[in-house]
């Protein structure tokens, strides 16, 4: 076994990288959507709820900013869940 041969076993080709990198950011969307599901059903449940019941949000807080409060909550729950996820997983499988 010479130099070559064992620097491509323990480095993987640009084929490998890029199929990792494919299924680290599947994953990474997979568990974003979860977390965004989530959110959203969290959020929006005492969202409507508080704007049906109290009188300060049944004044000021119409269709549109409902649906800005949960959407928002959404959203961040899915860059921050789908960013931290594809981050893990290019840690555990990284050379040191």
């Amino acid at each position: 076994m010479d130099k070559n041969d064992a620097h491509s076993l323990s480095e993987p080709s640009y084929d490998q990288r890029l199929a990792m990198a494919k299924q680290y950011s599947h994953e990474g969307v997979i568990a974003g959507a979860k977390a965004a599901v989530i959110a959203g059903v969290v959020t929006a449940i005492p969202t409507i709820a508080s704007a049906r019941m109290l009188p300060w949000a049944r004044a000021n807080l119409n269709y549109t900013a409902q649906a800005l409060i949960i959407s928002i909550v959404a959203g961040a729950a899915y860059f921050i869940v789908a960013d931290k996820t594809v981050l893990k997983s290019a840690r555990r499988n990284s050379f040191h």
